[in-house]
């Protein structure tokens, strides 16, 4: 057994550290609060990495907010006592809360970082509300979200933006700025939220202290790490203005890790009990920071991360978690143009439970959008020009057979319009989806937009000599471009819109804003087009 390369204990293999369920539902606001006393005045802004509220339903949607006066104490405690305190928060019809319609207290337990995800009910369908918490005497941000429209009905549009790839130490998070200035319903969060490297923000001109020297292992460090992160002023005014989706990729626990298998072990001697150990504290950690539901709570190393919320009959979000249930990736990952693994039949991305989840979703589903929350490329994405087929083997282009699986029951199932939507590669793409990329005459089935990152990779390049190469050996391509951004999405009953909005730099703060091209997904006609 290879000699560990962090500093997790092995006498912990076995017991991963997890939350109680008294401090879980004392955050949720399942249980009363009254017991607990607030936070005692005069212990600084316990508010400084900002509100956010997430998963919206009909009646309600999920808030959050972590007590943090010293975010970047190196304990992880964020500068809070080793106590309960309770948090107070209104929820209203304005701005200024002269309509509260819900207030409530919850308790912020050191077992969750003093983090809260209060649940909010009986909250009118498709509708805005502000929502704002307190304690010590210190009010919090003001945050606004919007609950979800009733099932039956038939919305006449959505607007979202989705985004991932937020490497702090890459850039500036200058994209969620002017993100927070759309007018949108929701945004997706595709993952890679944060980067577990060592950060020491000179590259920025925003350096940090050493307690970020050195990759992250363990809880206290994850916790850190998310604080850095979150205290940046353009993501937290994304939070504060629109609910968010989220689900994770790789980097929150360790690059390309796939399952219970860690990427810096060296195979076959994998100590997954280790890995695992890690797995739970980056879990738990970004539960603490992110506006999920009690159903996302993680039990040690699991967590229930896929799932599907509905936008009435217009649009069903699936979102797909593509990491905890794969199989190791295939030719020791990387690059191949010969790897003949990755066709295996009893490969998988999704494992067999979620992927039956997925296309029983598929054919119960009245939307007239099925949206797919996907982490990284679906479809294929040759790089080599010539005769052979050189692909990455950590995305779909890995596990042949799930994809096939997938695209293949879109079809026969009948599902009306399938978009995938989809992070990580740190580039635009806009592409057409094939049943399978193996038949040059195969039909087109779905259509997949790949949006860039956020800072990850710096500044980037409309295009790039790889950029070229893609276009000219992959058909069913028809958009790239490498530069910062997000993309927006309109959504109608006729027609699917994708504006794919870029940033000229993130290297420094105040970057411009622009569409770089908008290409659209006609109803019942599976394929993109250019606007």
């Amino acid at each position: 057994m290879p000699s560990l390369p962090h500093p997790l204990s092995r006498r912990r293999f076995l017991g991963y550290g997890s939350a109680g369920a008294a401090a879980v539902l004392l955050g949720t606001g399942a249980w009363n609060a009254a017991g607990a006393m607030p936070l005692a005045r005069g212990a600084g802004d316990p508010f400084t990495l900002g509100v956010a509220s997430g998963d919206p339903l009909p009646g309600g949607v999920v808030l959050w907010t972590r007590l943090a006066p010293k975010p970047y104490e190196a304990d992880g405690f964020g500068g809070m006592p080793r106590t309960p305190v309770r948090v107070e928060y209104e929820v209203s019809l304005d701005e200024r809360f002269r309509a509260v319609v819900r207030r409530g207290s919850v308790v912020a337990t050191p077992e969750l970082g003093h983090s809260v995800h209060p649940e909010v009910h009986g909250l009118a369908p498709d509708h805005e509300y502000f929502y704002r918490f307190r304690t010590g005497g210190v009010i919090s941000p003001v945050g606004r979200t919007r609950t979800a429209p009733v099932a039956w009905s038939s919305p006449r549009e959505l607007n979202f933006a989705f985004a991932s790839c937020q490497n702090w130490e890459a850039g500036h998070f200058t994209a969620y700025d002017h993100m927070a200035a759309e007018d949108l319903d929701l945004v997706v969060h595709l993952g890679d939220y944060l980067y577990e490297s060592g950060v020491t923000g000179v590259g920025r001109g925003t350096p940090v202290g050493s307690q970020f020297k050195g990759e992250t292992f363990d809880l206290a460090r994850y916790r850190l790490q998310y604080a850095l992160y979150k205290s940046e002023a353009p993501l937290m005014a994304a939070h504060a203005a629109f609910p968010w989706i989220h689900v994770n990729d790789d980097h929150e626990v360790e690059n390309n890790w796939a399952g219970d298998i860690s990427q810096i072990d060296k195979e076959p001697d994998q100590d997954r009990a280790v890995f695992r150990q890690r797995r739970a504290e980056a879990f738990q950690a970004m539960y603490e920071h992110l506006p999920y539901r009690i159903a996302q709570l993680p039990k040690g190393p699991d967590a229930r991360l896929h799932r599907r919320l509905s936008y009435g009959t217009l649009a069903d979000f699936t979102m797909l978690d593509t990491r905890q249930y794969r199989d190791d990736q295939p030719c020791g990952d990387g690059q191949s143009a010969n790897c003949t693994e990755r066709f295996d039949e009893n490969r998988t991305l999704l494992g067999s439970e979620q992927r039956t989840w997925l296309l029983d979703g598929f054919s119960r589903s009245r939307a007239r959008w099925q949206i797919l929350g996907n982490q990284a490329p679906m479809g294929q994405t040759d790089t080599d020009a010539g005769e052979a087929t050189n692909v990455y083997l950590d995305p779909w282009d890995g596990y042949v057979a799930d994809r096939d699986r997938v695209l293949a029951a879109a079809q026969d199932r009948g599902v009306r319009n399938l978009v995938v939507i989809t992070g990580d590669r740190h580039q635009n793409y806009a592409w057409d989806l094939k049943r399978d990329f193996n038949d040059p005459g195969s039909p087109t089935v779905a259509s997949e937009f790949v949006g860039t990152s956020i800072t990850s990779g710096g500044n980037g390049a409309d295009m790039t000599p790889g950029g070229e190469t893609l276009l000219k050996a992959n058909p069913h391509m028809k958009f790239f471009n490498s530069q910062r951004g997000y993309v927006r999405v309109n959504v109608n009953r006729q027609r699917w819109r994708s504006d794919f909005r870029v940033v000229p730099f993130v290297n420094t703060p105040g970057a411009p804003i622009s569409t770089r091209a908008s290409y659209v997904v006609e109803d019942r006609r599976p394929g993109v087009q250019s606007a």
